[in-house]
């Protein structure tokens, strides 16, 4: 009698790594999240903009639009603060929408251009907590995401206080992101692709992905949080390749966008753990101040350049955002 041939498809690459890192959705695409099943997703200006033209959307869209008309807004002259408003519970909106697709939580970003402003910062956070209330979506379901900059970081300590989790994102310096931990932020979004960019532009491509300047650099944080026993989740984010995505396995969260995840989705293969937790060590450790984080942020160029653009690319989206709906409105 003949063995019976094994017919169980290989796993693919997507569900081993699920088996060793968070898997979040780097999108706010509706379809997408519903069709890769990402733990957590993400909202930004640049994704609420592209979601003004998804069928999905309209009714969300629609009704805000609606709001803003019954406000007074007209032809003649669409005032400022009611299309910042808009923009807010679009941004709500799809995120309560979102939310409702993923079994964790929806990052929901603070303006870009309030990076610089602690106090504006914890505004603009406890106002997106207050409307997702609203709308029945509570605390644990979002993540307020705030830009690393020393004042995000102390909004992000104030924030945390309170009881409102915080994703510190745009991190692309060992300081910053300690700081962020000694913060007690919930967690941080190192940028994996454009630590790669930055080198590349400067002519330092790396040899091989074991010396990508942006994974040993996520590597190294995720290292150093476990020796200090830190809470605080490291994210790998910003990926330019599948080779950089697997490099990471077993770093607690990856989030990816959604055709890196077709492509770990479509193809099989061994996926290996490249990261694991390393023992805690006690040491006597002096805690990141404003003068030690500006110093060495300073002495970074490619932090401090990625960290500048970043905060001006986000900015601009948001402005792309504003504008969008204002020419909707008139």
């Amino acid at each position: 009698m003949s063995a019976v041939a094994d017919s169980t498809p290989a796993p693919t690459r997507l569900q081993q790594l699920r088996e060793l890192s968070v898997v979040v959705a780097d999108t706010g695409d509706y379809d997408a999240i519903v069709r890769l099943r990402p733990v957590d997703c993400t909202t930004n200006p640049t994704l609420v903009k592209k979601a003004l033209g998804l069928p999905v959307y309209a009714e969300l869209i629609e009704r805000e639009l609606a709001w803003a008309r019954g406000q007074g807004a007209d032809k003649a002259a669409v005032e400022k603060a009611i299309v910042d408003e808009v923009a807010d519970r679009l941004t709500v909106g799809v995120g309560a929408m979102l939310s409702g697709l993923v079994p964790g939580r929806v990052s929901t970003e603070v303006d870009a251009d309030l990076a610089h402003d602690t106090a504006a910062t914890v505004a603009k956070a406890r106002k997106f907590v207050a409307m997702y209330a609203e709308r029945g979506i509570g605390r644990d379901k979002i993540l307020i995401k705030v830009a690393a900059t020393w004042e995000g970081v102390e909004a992000a300590r104030q924030l945390q206080a309170e009881g409102i989790d915080c994703n510190l994102t745009l991190i692309f310096n060992p300081t910053q992101a300690i700081a962020c931990a000694e913060a007690g932020a919930f967690l941080i979004s190192p940028f994996v692709g454009r630590i790669l960019d930055w080198y590349k532009a400067h002519g330092q491509a790396p040899a091989s992905i074991d010396e990508d300047p942006g994974v040993v650099f996520v590597r190294g944080v995720y290292d150093e949080f476990k020796r200090r026993g830190a809470a605080t989740v490291v994210m790998g984010a910003s990926f330019r390749s599948v080779e950089q995505v697997l490099a990471l396995a077993g770093c607690d969260r990856l989030t990816i966008s959604p055709d890196l995840l077709e492509q770990l989705d479509a193809s099989t293969g061994k996926v290996e753990r490249r990261l694991s937790p390393v023992p805690r060590e006690d040491r006597v450790i002096a805690p990141v101040d404003q003068a030690r984080f500006d110093a060495d942020l300073a002495a970074d160029a490619m932090a401090s350049e990625k960290l500048a653009e970043g905060i001006a690319a986000f900015a601009k989206d948001l402005d792309a955002l504003r504008a969008d709906i204002a020419q909707r409105l008139a």
